[in-house]
């Protein structure tokens, strides 16, 4: 007996069928559930773990730049020769070195002695008595003027990089704890020398008048970059974090791929994957914040705050500047992942741009363009096409030395530029045939 011969009472209506599909469905989901579940948990897990090694990743590039890198250390910190906040420190620190050599109360006192001898008139005596606080700051004043002069001066930048170079090995030493260097690391602080500097107060303070400074003698004092007592804590992470920073990045990269791998809806796993990293870099971006006043406020007493959170901003900088360009490939990952998915907004944006290339293309052709061979090429090998531009992009991301923002921006407007050019020369998708035939002849099947 058929189904045909079935009496209408005995056949099931589509009521009953959709509810027989319903529970068969239900009975599958049932079973497949604790497999799912459990991907979907190792998955999660793996990119939480990806993010957080992410973070750690983007601290370790930086601090084996800063250490590692002389060149890399030395145009971090160069811009601090023209801070005002830095010069205004240094020449604080001049200053009171040259004056404790040129002792200006004693050349004052020289003078006052010399006016009480007998000889003198009396008024003159009393007027060079009356004016002893006067010339004193009259002095203190040229001195600090003259320092603050050669602060600003081009040679100072000269200066402050020659000495930031023969320093790298102490900031070596301060954030892993590690140097061969014979400069060392002393009450948690690194200093550089601007003893050349005071050398050159010295030649003008004598050009202006002041023979006295001639006989300043050569004098190494001390200007501190870095200065807290928290740094012996720093130093310890710091030093584990250049030992694996080599590998940290890509083993970061290798465990979020493995948890996407894992996951039953891939593409939202990479999107889960991008946010996670996304996120990590705020984090990371909101604790160098935090620290700055943390490390602020641990300074010693006298310690020019202002120069020291410049000192601070220029030595995080390329930090910060990772921080960021990692955040924009992050987004664009996510931003990516989510419009070569299902959803009505992607597949709209998808079919809008190819409409729009396809009715240049169209027009093109039908003004005379032929792309023979490199038109059937292109649609023969499409797929292999996109995932070589993809690949390309991520080697110049990953060999890039020291991407930026604006590195990574640029590689995504590139890749969109290169996938449209991909779609103009895919003269099938306009069902167009890659001859001279007229465009009203469609291949079969397109």
């Amino acid at each position: 007996m058929t189904s045909s011969d079935t009496p209408p009472s005995d056949r099931p209506n589509d009521g009953e069928l959709e509810e027989l599909r319903r529970r068969v469905s239900e009975l599958e989901s049932t079973r497949r559930e604790p497999k799912h579940r459990l991907r979907a948990l190792g998955s999660t897990l793996l990119i939480i773990l990806a993010s957080l090694l992410a973070l750690l990743a983007v601290i370790a590039v930086w601090a084996n730049s800063i250490i590692r890198d002389t060149d890399r250390y030395v145009a971090t910190v160069a811009p601090l020769a023209s801070n005002p906040d830095v010069q205004q420190a240094v020449t604080n620190r001049v200053t009171d070195a040259v004056l404790q050599r040129v002792d200006v109360d004693g050349l004052v006192k020289q003078l006052s002695d010399a006016a009480a001898q007998k000889g003198v008139p009396p008024k003159v005596a009393t007027l060079v008595g009356n004016l002893d606080g006067p010339i004193t700051n009259g002095l203190k004043t040229l001195v600090s003027t003259t320092v603050q002069r050669v602060v600003s001066s081009p040679a100072f930048e000269t200066v402050w990089k020659n000495a930031n170079r023969r320093a790298h090995s102490a900031v070596n030493k301060a954030l892993t704890g590690n140097s061969d260097s014979v400069v060392q690391l002393k009450d948690n602080a690194v200093a550089i020398d601007v003893g050349p500097i005071v050398d050159q107060v010295k030649e003008r303070l004598v050009a202006s008048g002041l023979g006295v400074a001639a006989n300043i003698p050569s004098v190494h004092t001390d200007f501190v970059v870095v200065q807290g007592k928290d740094i012996g804590k720093v130093k310890t992470y710091l030093r584990i974090l250049q030992i694996v920073g080599d590998w940290l990045p890509i083993i970061a990269v290798l465990v979020a791929a493995a948890g996407v791998f894992l996951a039953f809806h891939r593409r939202r796993a990479l999107i889960g994957a991008a946010i996670g990293f996304f996120l990590a870099m705020v984090l990371l971006g909101v604790t160098l914040t935090v620290f700055r006043a943390v490390y602020l406020d641990h300074l010693p007493p006298g310690t020019n705050s202002a120069a020291a959170g410049a000192v601070y901003d220029a030595l995080v900088r390329f930090l910060r500047s990772s921080v960021r360009a990692v955040g924009a490939l992050a987004l664009v990952t996510a931003i990516g992942a989510f419009f070569i998915g299902p959803s009505r907004p992607a597949v709209f944006t998808r079919n809008f741009f190819s409409r729009s290339i396809g009715a240049g293309r169209d027009a093109s052709l039908s003004a005379g363009l032929r792309l023979g061979p490199v038109g059937r090429f292109v649609h023969r090998f499409k797929k292999w096409i996109g995932a070589a531009i993809l690949a390309v992009a991520a080697i110049v991301l990953f060999t890039w030395s020291y991407p930026t923002t604006a590195v990574v921006l640029w590689t995504a407007v590139i890749v969109l530029a290169a996938f449209a050019i991909r779609e103009f020369l895919d003269v099938r998708t306009s069902g167009r045939q890659l001859t001279d035939a007229p465009a009203h002849q469609e291949q079969p099947g397109h």
